[in-house]
Parts: structure tokens; C-alpha cells; sequence
């Protein structure tokens, strides 16, 4: 029988000393748990992904450093075999370094596995940085059992339809008892189903059960679900550890089977899927805490317009960073209406933060004066909207460098993508908490967040009132844009297509086709695939955003600002 624990980590890129500490903290865990060995995510050493520190000289001394400590670490607990993740030295010709792992025992190297398949789709791009590993299977046997490993892209192509190399079919030929599967895989909306689905017919298909470990927390723009989980070849996903937190957890096998230490049923995972408003919180909220943690803030300052947009950012700030840490500025000016400062005050008070405001009237009107004695004209027009967004930006940075508050972006996916913001003014900032979410989608989470409070935290009042930037009188985003409902379906076709969920791609599609059957139609999907491409240069200037969706801006959609292609 083999008694194995899962380490799932929320481990710090670059920071070895820290991952170091993190690892052995597991390590004596799983050895005080009676455990054989223990598994850590993909590049659990120096975390996922380094991207160009590997090509620095300090950082791979740093990375052996890092090794050497483990070595030693894993020599003080001689009777447990620690099963990790590094970049190592690649021979031969080819890129210098492989995604590599490494089961140490008594503070050594007993076995060595090269990833062989890396992944340059999407966010990834470890074929700048790695050498594939030989087309191999890497076998050891701990306790009785033997082992198999895979890392992370390895497991993913079983339907063969992305590289000509399937590693799983070389570990059946080998015929392991269990394989063991690290990674660091990103989480979006679906990819724990597609996850467990993906592996699960792998599992059946070659009679392997698996464990597949992953790591979890937030890097940069890319959150880690964790939610590591074991599959047997008959049953399918019989265990799952907790979704956006740390777990160590610790399973025995024998016999293809596996069971909770000591010999009890395990609890079975739930089938269901979180709901889409509850996953795009918890992954937002994650996101928030360790961006804001490994940056160095520990408070956050909005712009509170009295709007939907910055109320969910409010709400998920709190949340993430706790309301004693939150700061909101309302900025009107001659053209607000009453409700973006009342709304903003009720908001605030529902969610025990403080409210300031900073009228910027004076200050508008000041830029305008000015604009007029040295140009000779008046300034008017989309300039003078625009103004009004750049100077509340310029305060909200005042406010951030003078009080050290992280200053969060309140731009929602289906604007970012048109374009219907200023730059240097609503996209300052240093992160967007919901530039992933369509607008239906705000409104969706404002909702749910009300519902999950049993109280209207965000007023009905803020979730009722129709869009607007309130930038000139009178102002409607339906006065630019279509409605949102129609809107969000031309998007998620024009911006994600293939990659959209089934029940979303048959939605959007239907109302894209519907569009498609008319001139009037036509036009506006001619006139927004246009204004995509137009507003790319804003976008490669904005902050980054946390992404919850299968397509995001940012790495996972990189496209050409200097182009002609519509």
C-alpha cells in the first residue's frame, strides 16, 4: 500500500527561499502523516511561470541554491521520497534548460523526467524557454508501487490533436500501477469539468489511475484553482482537494484503489460545477489577495461613480482586502448627476468603507481656460469628455502614490473590448478586477452578491439606472453601443469562438446568425469587429486583468495594433 500526499501550494515566483520553507513545512506534514511520499506542483521550486528569469544567470543560481536546500531537507527525512518541480540543465543542442521532475530521496536524485510536451497556445510559451524531454516513460517504485509521471501539457493531448507525441501512450506500454501528474493549470470558467473529463477518459482508456496535483494562487493576471484530484480507470474523479485554497492531503493506493488514510471511503467530489457568478468571485478575489500581497499592498483605492462597475469592484476589493483597507474617491463634475454621489454614499455605508469626495469641476474648468488662451479655441467635444476621465485618473494616481493605496481599474470586458474608455483615465491603475466579465455578466455577480448577503449591499438603485459614462448631458452607453444583451453575444463570438462553452457558443452563435440574415445586422457586426481592432493600442496600454474567461486580453489574445485585417 502506498500512502501519498498532495501538496497543493500557493507558491511565489522567484521567491525560492519562501517555496523552499513552503515545501519542507509540507513535507514534515506528509512524513508526520505516515506518508511514502509527496508531490508538489510543476516548478514548485521557483514557481509557475518564471518566463524570461529563466534566462537570467542570478535567478538559475538562485534555482540551485534552491535545489541544494531541498536536497538536504529531504536527507533530514530519509524515509520520504519528495517528488518536485525545477528548471534543470537540458545536453545537447536545443534550448538550455527543461521543465523538470525530480523525485529526491535522502538527499538525492533518483529519478529525472523532462517534459515532453510544452505548450506555446493561449497564456503559455514555454517552448522559449524549455527543450522537450525525450519521448520516454519515467518509472519508479515506492512502497510496493510503481510510479509514472507526466507534467501538466503532457496529460492533454491522449486525443493526439495538438502534438504528434501522446506521453500517455508510452506509459501504458510501461504499465505503471499509478501515475502521478504535477501541474500548473490556470483556471478559467469550465476548466475543472474539462479537467476531470479530459483525464478521466485518459484514466479509462489506458487502465490508469491517476493523480493529478496542481498548484493554486494568483500570478499576475492568472489564477490557480488548485482543486487537486485522484481518477480511477472505472469510477472516474473519486477525490478532489478544496478549490482556491491550500491543501495538503494525503491518500492511500493499493490495488488500483483509492482510499483515506487508514482505509475509509473517501468523499466523493461534487459533480456540479460552482455557478458562474460564484466562480468569477472566487477567482477574482483570490486574484486580488495574492497580486496585491506579492506587489507589497495591503490597501486598495476605487473610483466610485455610482455605477455598476466600480460598486463590484468595491464589493470584491472588500472582500479580498477587508473594507478597513478600501478607499473610495467620488469625483463629480459639472455634468454628474445627484445619484453618482448618493448611490456611492450608500454604497460605501452598506460596505463599511469610507467615502471621499473630490469634485473636479474647478479642475475641468481650469484645463479648459488654459486649452483656450494657448490654442486659440474652445475645447469641446470627445476632448472635453475625455478630460473629465483623465483628471479623476490623475487624482485617483495622487491618491495612490501619496497614501500607498493600489489603485484597481473599473473597466468591464465588453467596453475594454469596443474601446468605450479613456485612456489615461479610466484605465489607470494597476489591475482590473473585472475587465474579463462582459457587462451581463457585472450585473450577474452584482446580483449574486446581494443574493449570497440576504441583503442589497449594492443598491437597486446602482444595478437599475441605465449605463452611463456621464460625460456629457444626458448621456447613454446606448447612445454608442447597442444594448448589452446583444452586444455580449457579438463579442463572445468575435473575441472567444472556439473557445466558449457549449451552452454559451450555441447562445451567442444563434444571435450572431440572426444578425448575419440582415444588412442592419451586418453592419453593426462589421462596425464592432471594427472597433475591436481599433482600440488593440488601448488595451496594450491598460492595466493587467484578472482573467476568469477561456480567452482574455492580454497574453492569451495577442494581436497587432498597426494592422489592417477587418
Amino acid at each position: 500500500m502506498l500512502r501519498l500526499s498532495i501538496a497543493q501550494l500557493n507558491l511565489t515566483i522567484g521567491d525560492m527561499e519562501h517555496n523552499v520553507q513552503r515545501m519542507v513545512e509540507a513535507a514534515r506534514q506528509a512524513h508526520a502523516q505516515g506518508a511514502h511520499a509527496v508531490a508538489f506542483p510543476e516548478l514548485s521550486l521557483c514557481g509557475y511561470y518564471p518566463g524570461d528569469l529563466l534566462n537570467e544567470a542570478h535567478f538559475l543560481q538562485r534555482v540551485r541554491q534552491g535545489l541544494d536546500a531541498l536536497y538536504a531537507a529531504s536527507s533530514a527525512l530519509p524515509d520520504l521520497y519528495w517528488i518536485i518541480g525545477a528548471p534543470l540543465a537540458a545536453h545537447g543542442p536545443g534550448k538550455p534548460l527543461h521543465n523538470a521532475l525530480l523525485v529526491l530521496h535522502g538527499g538525492k536524485v533518483l529519478r529525472h523526467y523532462a517534459k515532453q510536451l510544452l505548450p506555446t497556445y493561449d497564456v503559455f510559451d514555454e517552448r522559449r524557454h524549455f527543450e522537450p524531454g525525450p519521448q520516454a516513460a519515467c518509472l519508479l517504485s515506492i512502497a510496493g508501487c510503481t510510479l509514472g509521471f507526466l507534467i501538466c501539457e503532457d496529460g492533454w493531448n491522449d486525443a493526439g490533436r495538438e502534438y504528434a507525441n501522446n506521453p500517455f501512450e508510452c506509459l501504458r506500454a510501461a504499465a505503471p500501477d499509478l501515475v502521478i501528474t504535477i501541474n500548473a493549470s490556470p483556471s478559467n470558467a469550465g476548466k475543472r469539468a474539462q479537467r476531470h473529463s479530459l483525464f478521466a477518459a485518459a484514466s479509462r482508456r489506458h487502465g490508469l489511475p491517476l493523480v493529478y496535483v496542481n498548484q493554486v494562487g494568483g500570478h499576475d493576471q492568472l489564477v490557480y484553482d488548485g482543486a487537486s484530484f485522484a481518477v480511477e480507470p472505472d469510477a472516474g474523479v473519486v477525490f478532489e482537494a478544496p478549490r482556491f485554497e491550500e491543501a495538503l492531503a494525503t491518500l492511500d493506493f493499493a490495488d488500483g484503489r483509492f482510499r483515506a488514510p487508514g482505509g475509509g471511503a473517501l468523499t466523493a467530489p461534487a459533480r456540479a460545477d460552482l455557478p458562474a457568478p460564484a466562480f468569477y468571485r472566487a477567482q477574482i478575489v483570490l486574484g486580488l489577495k495574492d497580486y496585491a500581497r506579492r506587489c507589497g499592498f495591503t490597501r486598495a483605492v476605487v473610483g466610485c461613480s455610482g455605477g455598476i462597475d466600480s460598486a463590484v469592484t468595491l464589493a470584491l476589493a472588500c472582500e479580498a482586502l477587508g473594507p478597513q483597507n478600501i478607499a473610495a474617491l467620488t469625483m463629480p463634475s459639472r455634468i454628474s448627476s445627484s445619484g453618482s454621489v448618493s448611490d456611492s454614499a450608500e454604497l460605501c455605508r452598506n460596505l463599511g468603507i469610507a467615502l471621499t469626495t473630490h469634485p473636479i469641476a474647478e479642475l475641468v474648468d481650469c484645463y479648459a481656460r488654459q486649452f483656450q488662451a494657448s490654442f486659440d479655441r474652445p475645447l469641446q467635444g470627445l476632448a472635453l469628455e475625455n478630460l473629465q476621465a483623465r483628471v479623476r485618473g490623475t487624482v485617483l494616481m495622487e491618491y495612490s502614490n501619496s497614501f500607498g493605496h493600489l489603485l484597481l481599474t473599473t473597466g468591464n470586458k465588453s467596453e475594454i473590448s469596443v474601446g468605450y474608455c479613456t485612456l489615461y483615465g479610466d484605465t489607470n491603475g494597476g489591475l482590473g478586477l473585472i475587465g474579463d466579465l462582459y457587462k451581463t455578466e457585472v450585473y450577474a455577480l452584482a446580483e449574486h452578491l446581494n443574493a449570497s448577503a440576504g441583503l442589497a449591499i449594492i443598491p437597486h438603485a446602482i444595478i437599475a439606472k441605465p449605463p452611463s459614462a456621464e460625460l456629457a448631458p444626458g448621456q447613454r452607453d446606448t447612445d454608442s453601443l447597442p444594448p448589452y444583451p446583444l452586444l455580449d453575444e457579438v463579442l463572445k463570438v468575435l473575441i472567444e469562438g472556439e473557445r466558449l462553452a457549449a451552452e454559451e457558443a450555441a447562445q451567442a452563435g444563434a444571435c450572431f446568425a440572426a444578425l448575419q440574415g440582415t444588412g442592419e445586422g451586418q453592419a453593426l457586426i462589421a462596425r464592432l469587429r471594427n472597433m475591436i481592432a481599433r482600440n488593440e493600442y488601448k488595451r496594450r496600454q491598460a492595466a493587467p486583468i484578472l482573467r476568469v474567461r477561456a480567452r482574455a486580453f492580454g497574453s492569451g489574445r495577442q494581436m497587432p495594433i498597426a494592422a489592417h485585417y477587418v
